[in-house]
């Protein structure tokens, strides 16, 4: 069974380029726009990993990624955050704080070599 990814973006190209990339990777993904659902695409999809961009219209993926980490049902799920323009490595170590970043403009291989790393570590 192919392990399973929720990606976040606000951008279409964005989600259709990572979802792409990932389904010829061998992995099972969900799209989503915005995060207001996100608990409950969770609940119904089951993902193994949340792949997510930092900057959504609206909202902020780093406050999604403290509410999946300080919920008992999510806190195990890893998230790894995509950002162009917030450099990311200190919150790795805050509460709340992703399990992995990704720097936009991203390489494939590296983003793929996270998204392996944070589904073997789990």
């Amino acid at each position: 069974m192919s392990k399973k990814i929720l990606i976040i973006d606000d951008d279409p190209d964005i989600l259709k380029i990572l979802s792409l990339v990932l389904v010829e990777a061998g992995y099972e993904v969900r799209m989503l726009s915005c995060g207001d659902t996100v608990f409950d695409d969770i609940k119904d999809f089951q993902p193994d990993l949340i792949l997510m961009d930092v900057m959504l219209a609206g909202m902020d993926g780093r406050e999604i990624c403290k509410s999946i980490k300080e919920n008992h049902l999510t806190n195990l799920l890893p998230v790894i955050l995509i950002s162009g323009t917030h450099d990311l490595a200190e919150s790795l170590l805050l509460p709340g704080g992703p399990n992995d970043f990704v720097a936009k403009p991203f390489d494939i291989d590296h983003l793929l070599a996270r998204v392996e790393k944070q589904l073997v570590a789990c």
